[in-house]
């Protein structure tokens, strides 16, 4: 558990070194500007990036319904789990976009990268991709099968891409956010099963 915790804030810190030397070597702005299309405007990709708060909420109330409805106390556990990892998850990132508060893509290059829509708040985590790689983790730990891991990180990664897709965020923010998803996941994985250990007979490892 410790040994996660210190690889997350390792990781997070190179990632964020690495996005401060862009502005000298350029290839941060460089690949968000091959992704990025001068008219940014497809919905299937503005569908994706929103899909990490629908999906998210879905998965989490979702579960919970379905685990009182059938008296299940692991699919409960599960659903407790999520709350927390998504609140985690949110915490984190906004924390550390508030604390960083680096200057959105649009906002510094607005004759190279194209946005649909205003850009608000710091730009370094992005939120939408912690969000989304926090969910599949969970999703990942809680059911151990590959036919749920598989899809549940390429969704992630699907929602990480569109956030350069549409100029909201450099590489390095979709790579952090990613790694404090992943994290996040981890760290809430264990701190509920400390929380609800007492009222529920199996918890998985």
């Amino acid at each position: 558990m410790k040994a996660t915790v210190r690889c997350t804030v390792i990781l997070i810190n190179v990632l964020f070194l690495g996005s401060v030397k862009s502005y000298g070597q350029n290839w941060d702005i460089d690949i968000l500007k091959s992704i990025n299309p001068r008219y940014p405007t497809s919905e299937y990709w503005r569908s994706t990036s929103a899909s990490a708060f629908y999906f998210s909420g879905v998965a989490s109330i979702g579960t919970l319904i379905y685990g009182f409805a059938n008296n299940n106390n692991q699919v409960r556990l599960n659903a407790y789990e999520e709350f927390v990892s998504v609140g985690l998850s949110t915490i984190a990132s906004e924390g550390l976009k508030i604390g960083i508060n680096r200057e959105r893509p649009s906002n510094r290059y607005p004759n190279e990268v194209f946005v649909s829509s205003p850009t608000r708040g710091g730009s370094f985590p992005s939120g939408h991709t912690t969000l989304a790689f926090n969910t599949a983790t969970t999703i990942s730990l809680e059911y151990r099968k590959w036919y749920v891991t598989l899809p549940a990180y390429v969704w992630a990664g699907s929602v990480g891409y569109s956030r350069l897709y549409l100029g909201k965020h450099y590489p390095s923010d979709v790579l952090a956010g990613s790694t404090l998803g992943i994290g996040t996941g981890y760290i809430s994985h264990w701190l509920t099963k400390q929380l609800f250990k007492p009222y529920v007979k199996h918890i998985p490892k």
